[in-house]
C-alpha cells in the first residue's frame, strides 16, 4: 500500500519529548515552545510568533484581534478548509466568497473590489498548495480601504512571495503543523503577528483573556482577566516534537521539492496531449512542495482515476468541497462573484502521494497514473 500521506519522523522527536518530561513542564510555554517560536520569528521575520494547538486556533485568535462582530464582512475564497470561514462566523461575521484564479487556484485579487462593502473588515488570502497569492495587489487593495490582511498560510511553511516568507506579509498569519503538513507535531499551529500593535492583545487572547504573559515577564505584579480569550496554547510535548521537525525543515522541504519536480517532469507529456493540467507556480513564488495535484477533464475522469489507483493500493484523494454551496455556507456567507473556477476545480482536482520516504515507490505511482490517463 502506498498511502496518500505518511508523517515523517526525523529521529529526534522522542529524545526531545523525554527532555521536556525531565524538565517537569508538560503544559505550554516551556523551553521547546520558546525554541519553536524563536525559529519561526527568525525564519519568517514576523514580529511575534505564538504557538497554538492548531491552525484553526490561530485563525480564531486572528478573528478576535480583527475585532469583527455581527454583520461585519470578511473576504475569502470558497475553495478552502472550513476553519477559514468558521473562525469569523464564530464572531458573527459574514464570509464573503470570491472565485479563485485558474492558474494558482488562489483567491482572485481582481475580484476584491467587487466584494468590498462598507462592512468589510478583512481579507483572508489562502496560499493554496504552498504557492503564494498575489500579495502586493491584495495589500494595495487592503490599504486603500483600511482593511486587515490575515494570511491563511496553513500550507505555506518554507514558501515565499518575492522573497518574503508566507505568513509574514499581512498583518497576521496562521500556520498549520497538522499531521498532513510538511512540518508536523500531529496537531499544532502558530499565529504570526506582523503588526507590533497587536502583540500584547494576542498574548492575552492566547492566555484565556488574562495578562499572564506580562506577569511572568515581571511587567505586572499579578495577573487577572482583562479581555476575551480562550485556551489556545499547545502543550510542551507537541512543541518538543515540532522542534525536531524544525531542525530538519530545510532537508524535508528539499526532499519534497525533488519529488514534486519528478512528478512535474513525468506528467509534462500528458499535459501536452491535453489529458491533464499540471500545477502552475508563478515566477515570483518559491513553493514548498506541500502537494502535487493534477486537474483532470471532469468529475467522471477524476473519480475513475482515484478508483483505478485504489485498485493497485495507491492512495489518491480529491480536495476541498467549496464552502459557498454547503448548508452552513448558504446560511452564514454570501458570494460576491461567480464561482465557476472554484466549482470546476473542486470536481477535477486529484492529489498524488507526496511524503518524505516515498522516493523508492514514486515511479510506481507515476507509471500507474500514466497508464490510467492514456487508457480509454
Amino acid at each position: 500500500m502506498i498511502p496518500f500521506n505518511r508523517p515523517y519522523l526525523t529521529g529526534r522527536e522522542l529524545q526531545f519529548i523525554s527532555e521536556a518530561h525531565a524538565a517537569g513542564q508538560l503544559s505550554g510555554d516551556g523551553q521547546f515552545t520558546a525554541k519553536c517560536s524563536e525559529w519561526l520569528e527568525s525564519q519568517i521575520g514576523c514580529y511575534k510568533s505564538l504557538l497554538t494547538h492548531s491552525c484553526t486556533a490561530a485563525l480564531e485568535m486572528a478573528a478576535l484581534l480583527a475585532q469583527v462582530g455581527p454583520g461585519d464582512e470578511v473576504i475569502m475564497p470558497s475553495y478552502t478548509f472550513v476553519s477559514t470561514a468558521n473562525a469569523f462566523v464564530l464572531r458573527g461575521a459574514v464570509p464573503v466568497f470570491v472565485d479563485i484564479r485558474e492558474d494558482t487556484l488562489n483567491l482572485d485579487e481582481n475580484l476584491l473590489d467587487l466584494a468590498i462593502t462598507d462592512r468589510t473588515r478583512a481579507i483572508v488570502p489562502v496560499h493554496y498548495a504552498g504557492v503564494a497569492c498575489e500579495m502586493d495587489s491584495i495589500l494595495d487593495v487592503a490599504q486603500q480601504h483600511g482593511l486587515l490582511v490575515i494570511e491563511d498560510a496553513a500550507q505555506g511553511i518554507m514558501s515565499a512571495y518575492k522573497g518574503r516568507p508566507l505568513g509574514g506579509i499581512g498583518h497576521l498569519g496562521a500556520l498549520s503543523f497538522h499531521e498532513t503538513k510538511n512540518i508536523t507535531c500531529g496537531e499544532g499551529g502558530a499565529l504570526l503577528v506582523n503588526d507590533p500593535k497587536l502583540v500584547d492583545r494576542a498574548e492575552i487572547i492566547r492566555e484565556k483573556g488574562t495578562n499572564r504573559s506580562q506577569f511572568f515577564r515581571g511587567q505586572v505584579d499579578k495577573y487577572t482577566w482583562v479581555d476575551v480569550g480562550s485556551s489556545y496554547l499547545t502543550s510542551e510535548l507537541c512543541a518538543a516534537f515540532l522542534w525536531a521537525q524544525m531542525l530538519e525543515a530545510r532537508a524535508i522541504t528539499d526532499r519534497r521539492l525533488a519529488q514534486w519536480q519528478r512528478y512535474h517532469e513525468a506528467f509534462e507529456p500528458a499535459e501536452r496531449l491535453g489529458l491533464v493540467r499540471r500545477p502552475i507556480v508563478p515566477e515570483e513564488c518559491s513553493h514548498n512542495a506541500h502537494m502535487y495535484y493534477l486537474l483532470l477533464p471532469d468529475l467522471e475522469a477524476r473519480t475513475r482515476f482515484i478508483d483505478e489507483m485504489s485498485k493497485v493500493d495507491i492512495g489518491c484523494v480529491f480536495h476541498y468541497v467549496p464552502l459557498h454551496p454547503s448548508p452552513a455556507g448558504r446560511l452564514h456567507g454570501r458570494c460576491a462573484s461567480g464561482m465557476a473556477v472554484t466549482e470546476s476545480t473542486s470536481d477535477r482536482l486529484v492529489r498524488l502521494p507526496l511524503w518524505v520516504g516515498l522516493e523508492p515507490e514514486q515511479d510506481r505511482v507515476i507509471e500507474r497514473a500514466l497508464d490510467i490517463l492514456v487508457s480509454p
